[in-house]
């Protein structure tokens, strides 16, 4: 529970020591249902124990200081930890298993993870290899793009908390970060975060911190890693502060390799760093000869080293205690490690000279192919279907494939550096989904050559409704492009939608703007024809409503209802024709949930792999199944079954009438695999066939019909 701060490190350090010595005689014995345990650290907010679910899980349980729950600014502070870490919630960070804000002793439960904090490590073994400095860096930049992705600026990224786990590194603590929507504010007079670790912007500017800040705190942390101290050191934080804000940081003793990345990581102007994924690319260039050996070094023997801070989670270990095992190739997947070699990603780059190839075949029994075309980029290929082609993309590459043998057709080089989605055809065109890209372009889908290219301002956003792409842009207007063309249709405001956030769905329907209130009481829902930018309706409907589908028959449109921790809560169909509004309330609160709809049936999948189907007509809930997936696609309904996708490569099928899963295909992580997505691709359906994706690279088909054979 990161506190507000005004001093260092060092007389942080002494306040939970003083918090430390008082943990024990404070201990509640449960939190919640939770039994806790033992006391694993503390912090000047709060202490963190050692608890047991019911089933024998560990858990870290965060628990607040009396005297903190009493205030009702911590309170909500705390409320808004807690939403910022299940955002979050995955693979780079401690998941979120349970917490309660209200009570009167607010506390969360996240997965124990075993591991030293990286202050811990440094204290104890002294400043790491440089082989070890670049995989930490690659694995909290790609840490810090998934936090990013969702909204989320930490704001207090440093030693103590980044958690050294055996599969890579770990982010925690989120009790200063905030969602870029938060309404809540940093108060007049009062610098909040650590003083080493923080960008000028946090000292200058407060209220305007975003997530490059992240990015030069991950340049301090980088520098302490391989120094031990940091790059602007006193012991005063005032001094700090001035270097911070005004002096040159020293990177003494930093790797040759990694100190210009370094230092544009410690850029003084936010835009004048790069982002996480620019960091992962540069990376990959010197991370040729890692070999998937274990994160952490051998330990040096000695005794037990300081309480990690900020109610970090530390496990007790033994002096000499080490890591025996390798990775396997999943674990070296998490920190992004890639592959060797680049792809040059420019628009325009010209079509690939590779000779195309036939992809070999699966089983016959499963009636389907797998390819793996050598076309560049890295993660799991996005892909949509249209007129016999699949269209997909990875960052920097939008290649088309044969639905029927997954022979490679074309491909083409894009400057984009992530991949917001599959390629869309629009307007006859294909079109890279280049969500915050410098361009938009169309590519004819026979060849692959540009059509039409078109420049987007820093910031835009991009959607999609039928032929017409829908451009979002910073100051909130709107604007309609010709899919076939790339001329403009219309431009303008959505009325009383400010920054709309935009959803489509297939079958011709409206696009729809949706705006909640500050305290989630409300969302206003706009329905805009996408071609013409005129509103067909405009509705306020009660709670926090997210949009999962439409319905063309009626134009009724479904929604999850979520809490203030981004939990789903409720099914909610609007019907505009009759202005009628139909609840169904879950069994319980699905953190991360995201779902599909068919009919009046809503399919949601949370995360953890909970699959639940709603009858919103019946008003009840048909059936549940625990799925093996802990972050798994958008689920995906067609033909009496519902699809979706693992991160690691497996394609899931589940009966839609019983929720009995009748196929699985084999995991496709793969030794070169470069990273575990946060929401992998959906399946797509190509007729009776379905394709999925895997993060080795691998596009397959099977047989939708008999997915016993898979």
């Amino acid at each position: 529970m990161a506190p507000q701060r005004n001093a260092g490190a060092d007389a942080e350090a002494n306040v939970e020591a003083n918090a430390e010595a008082n943990a024990e005689a404070e201990l509640p014995e449960y939190a919640g249902h939770y039994r806790l345990e033992s006391c694993l650290g503390s912090g000047s907010m709060g202490v963190v124990h050692l608890a047991r679910s019911t089933s024998g899980m560990k858990l870290a349980v965060k628990v607040v200081h009396a005297q903190f729950a009493r205030d009702p600014e911590f309170r909500g502070r705390f409320r808004q930890e807690v939403a910022a870490a299940r955002r979050v919630s995955g693979a780079f960070t401690a998941p979120v298993v349970d917490a309660d804000p209200e009570a009167e002793r607010p506390w969360m439960a996240t997965l124990h993870i075993p591991g030293p904090t990286l202050s811990e490590h440094v204290k104890r073994n002294g400043p790491m290899a440089a082989e070890q400095l670049r995989r930490l860096m690659a694995g909290l930049a790609e840490a810090l793009r998934d936090i990013h992705r969702v909204g989320v600026v930490h704001r207090d990224l440093k030693p103590g908390n980044v958690l050294l786990a055996e599969d890579g590194p770990k982010v925690i603590d989120f009790g200063i970060s905030r969602p870029k929507d938060s309404e809540l504010r940093t108060e007049t007079g009062k610098l909040i975060g650590t003083p080493p670790f923080m960008a000028p912007e946090q000292f200058r500017r407060p209220r305007e911190v975003g997530p490059a800040a992240d990015v030069f705190a991950l340049g301090s942390v980088m520098v302490h890693a391989a120094t031990g101290r940091g790059p602007f050191d006193s012991d005063s934080p005032y001094v700090v502060a001035y270097q911070v804000v005004h002096d040159e940081p020293d990177l003494t003793g930093v790797p040759p390799g990694l100190a210009p990345l370094v230092r544009r990581c410690l850029a003084k102007e936010p835009e004048d760093r790069p982002t996480p994924d620019e960091l992962m690319r540069e990376l990959r260039s010197v991370a040729a000869s890692y070999d998937t050996q274990a994160f952490i070094p051998a330990q040096r023997t000695g005794g037990d080293g300081p309480v990690p801070l900020s109610g970090s989670v530390r496990p007790g270990r033994r002096p000499g205690w080490r890591l025996g095992r390798r990775w396997t190739a999943g674990l070296a997947a998490v920190l992004g490690l890639a592959l060797a070699g680049g792809l040059a990603a420019v628009w325009g780059a010209g079509r690939n000279d590779q000779a195309p190839r036939r992809a070999p075949a699966l089983t016959a029994a499963s009636g389907g192919w797998a390819a793996r075309p050598a076309v560049g980029g890295e993660g799991m290929p996005q892909c949509s279907y249209d007129s016999g082609k699949l269209f997909c993309a990875r960052p920097g590459v939008v290649f088309a494939l044969g639905a029927a043998d997954g022979r490679l057709l074309w491909r083409q080089a894009v400057d984009t550096r992530a991949t917001s989605g599959p390629p869309v055809v629009s307007g006859g065109l294909v079109q890279p989904y280049t969500d915050g890209g410098p361009r938009l372009a169309g590519l004819d889908p026979a060849t692959g050559e540009e059509v039409w290219r078109r420049r987007l301002p820093v910031g835009t956003t991009v959607r999609y409704a039928g032929d017409t792409a829908l451009l979002t842009g910073a100051d909130g207007t709107v604007t309609g492009v010709d899919g076939a063309t790339g001329r403009t249709r219309w431009h303008g405001a959505v009325p009383g939608q400010g920054a709309p956030s935009l959803v489509a769905f297939p079958g011709g329907l409206p696009v729809y703007a949706t705006r909640t209130t500050a305290d989630g009481g409300h969302t206003r829902v706009t329905a805009v024809d996408p071609a013409s930018g005129r509103v067909r309706w405009d509705v306020r409907l009660r709670g926090w409503l997210k949009p999962v589908g439409a319905r063309a028959a009626d134009g009724s449109v479904f929604f999850l209802a979520m809490d203030s921790g981004y939990g789903a809560r409720e099914v909610v169909r609007y019907t505009p024709a009759t202005g009628a509004t139909r609840r169904v309330a879950l069994p319980a609160v699905l953190d991360g949930a995201h779902a599909t709809v068919r009919g009046d049936v809503v399919y949601v999948l949370a995360t953890g792999g909970s699959l639940d189907a709603v009858d919103v007509a019946a008003g009840r809930r048909l059936w549940h199944l625990e799925t093996s997936v802990s972050r798994g696609s958008l689920p995906v309904a067609r033909d009496g079954r519902v699809y979706l996708t693992s991160g690691d490569g497996r394609l899931l099928a589940v009966d839609a009438a019983k929720g009995r899963l009748v196929g699985q295909t084999p995991a496709r992580l793969g030794a070169d695999s470069a990273q575990v997505m946060s929401t992998p691709p959906a399946p797509v359906p190509v007729g009776g066939r379905v394709c999925a994706t895997a993060p080795d690279g691998t596009v397959f088909t099977v047989d939708g019909r008999a997915p016993d054979t898979w």
